[in-house]
């Protein structure tokens, strides 16, 4: 027997009908889906590559849209948590406080990946044939395997907090 009381009321603090919500959740699913279809695409048949006249070309091409992708959710996500109930329990400082440090060591992932990758490492240079000389060993990725993850995983979940 599984007890779903918990569940239950944590999903009562969630309106899953707002718009907002709605296409918060597209937003966050769409875009791993389109950047993975469209690499993969890329690399079986390196059309991107061809348009744009080079396989770097192509992926600083990718890498702009999925910014542009990413400040879409980015929004859609900051509507919804406008528009969702809040829990009373963390309408306090200390809910604040935290979620202003998650979100700090959340960029402090985001950015020292993307810093140690460079633009075509962190976005799918390796579908466009754009290759690293060695595997990336220095911080972040030195205390986690998947930094970038972790790190906006950390940021939404900070600035949920906030």
């Amino acid at each position: 027997q599984v007890d779903v009381t918990a569940m239950a009321r944590l999903f009562g603090y969630v309106d899953m009908t707002d718009s907002g919500f709605i296409a918060a959740v597209l937003a966050i699913a769409f875009n791993p889906f389109f950047w993975n279809v469209v690499a993969r695409w890329e690399h079986k048949t390196r059309a991107l590559s061809r348009v744009f006249g080079s396989p770097h070309a192509a992926c600083y091409c990718l890498g702009t849209v999925i910014l542009m992708l990413n400040c879409v959710r980015s929004h859609c996500f900051t509507e919804a948590m406008k528009s969702q109930p809040k829990l009373e329990g963390l309408e306090c400082h200390w809910a604040y406080y935290s979620g202003l440090a998650i979100l700090a060591v959340g960029l402090l992932f985001v950015i020292s990946s993307f810093l140690a990758l460079g633009f075509t490492g962190t976005f799918l240079g390796d579908y466009f044939g754009i290759l690293m000389e060695a595997k990336v060993t220095s911080f972040p990725f030195s205390i986690l395997d998947n930094p970038m993850y972790w790190g906006s995983t950390a940021v939404y979940l900070g600035w949920s907090l906030m």
